[in-house]
């Protein structure tokens, strides 16, 4: 009967020198990782340093550090740029641009508008894209200012999409509005900042009869009017379409916004001007979107609207509220909300016969101070 060998002393040896050799290997390969691994670590620390040097010890890098705070500040993440340029820096910061905004609404307005044939027989609406260092846009440009109305949602308590406005109530077109009461950024979009007027009907006031509030509209001949206003006076001048932001950007064909320092960051934008042939001009920026396009300052919107000739222009509600609609309801940008589109207490709609159009006052018999802007 055959009987099994058994290994050799010296094959035993050869076998535990590889157990060795390869232990021995294991520990150099993790010796290695390690090592490199902390050589990494030395050198993102140094990048760091003088990413932080720069920052805070250069001027270009001082710029950087405010373009980043002013951009934050647009955002629902607003208290973070306390953490780039400090918390009394910020509240000075946002002061400042309030003041400033507050003045750019002061210069009188003296544009006139004229209308030509060769204007009235141009389409309606012509869409077009716009690109610049860091973002993707669209102009709208509505030849007939007249046919433009501002719509409001469907039903009280919440505020409505602009794609489904346009859907239900037949618009070629629509881009997002006013600003709204907007708690921790879940806001139901339903109430309003300021005033909203419709067809030449105050539908709502946040602001009572004799103050005055920065508004955005059109008058009944369809000439823009954009800057600080009392009720009564905007009921002389005959606005039709009217709701409140701000600022101006551009007054008498004059840019108000000298540069980019002064630009209020880089966000998604909706802006509204007018051409001195009566064109209406909607700009939408999209932001937020890295790979994509990161968002424009208002100096940026400002420049596009002078290169399209636009003599008066404002800012209208951007961020996660910009959005562009064109007709049944089919969006044309890439709104930035994670949540989707917006609900929105208002929207400039475009018609082919406005006349025909029927928009409901849904807050009729309401209080400002009785809405509840939360989410529901």
């Amino acid at each position: 009967m055959p009987t099994a060998s058994l290994p050799s002393r010296s094959s035993a040896k050869r076998g535990n020198k590889n157990i060795k050799n390869r232990k021995t290997a294991h520990k150099r390969r993790k010796r290695g990782f390690f090592h490199y691994f902390f050589r990494f670590c030395l050198i993102m620390m140094f990048l760091g340093i003088l990413a932080i040097g720069w920052l805070f010890l250069t001027p270009s890098g001082n710029d950087m550090r405010y373009l980043i705070a002013d951009t934050l500040i647009t955002t629902q993440h607003r208290h973070w740029a306390k953490y780039i340029i400090g918390q009394a820096e910020l509240d000075k910061r946002v002061a400042a641009y309030q003041a400033e905004f507050e003045h750019m609404g002061d210069e009188k307005d003296t544009h006139t508008i004229t209308r030509t044939t060769v204007e009235k027989n141009k389409p309606l609406i012509e869409i077009e894209k716009v690109s610049g260092k860091g973002y993707e846009g669209y102009v709208l440009t509505v030849n007939d200012p007249t046919k433009i109305r501002l719509g409001v949602p469907a039903r009280s308590g919440k505020g409505e999409k602009v794609s489904s406005m346009v859907a239900r109530t037949g618009a070629i077109a629509g881009v997002n509005g006013g600003g709204f009461a907007d708690p921790n950024w879940k806001g139901n979009g339903f109430k309003p900042i300021g005033v909203v007027i419709s067809q030449g009907k105050l539908y709502y006031n946040g602001v009572g009869r004799k103050a005055s509030t920065q508004i955005v509209g059109l008058d009944k001949q369809g000439k823009m009017i954009a800057g600080r206003y009392t009720l009564n006076e905007l009921q002389d001048l005959g606005i039709q379409e009217a709701v409140t932001f701000q600022p101006r950007i551009i007054v008498n064909g004059k840019g108000q916004i000298r540069s980019q320092k002064e630009g209020w960051g880089i966000a998604p934008r909706t802006a509204m001007g007018q051409r001195k042939d009566g064109a209406i001009l909607f700009v939408v920026i999209d932001g937020r979107q890295p790979g994509y396009s990161i968002g424009a300052s208002l100096y940026d919107v400002q420049k596009i609207m002078l290169d399209h000739g636009a003599v008066i222009a404002a800012n209208l509600d951007g961020g996660s509220s910009t959005v562009l609609v064109k007709e049944g309801g089919e969006i044309v940008n890439k709104p930035s909300s994670e949540y989707g589109e917006r609900y929105l207490p208002t929207a400039f709609l475009v018609f082919e016969h406005p006349e025909q159009v029927d928009i409901p006052n849904i807050w009729e018999g309401l209080r400002a101070q009785d809405i509840d802007p939360a989410k529901k």
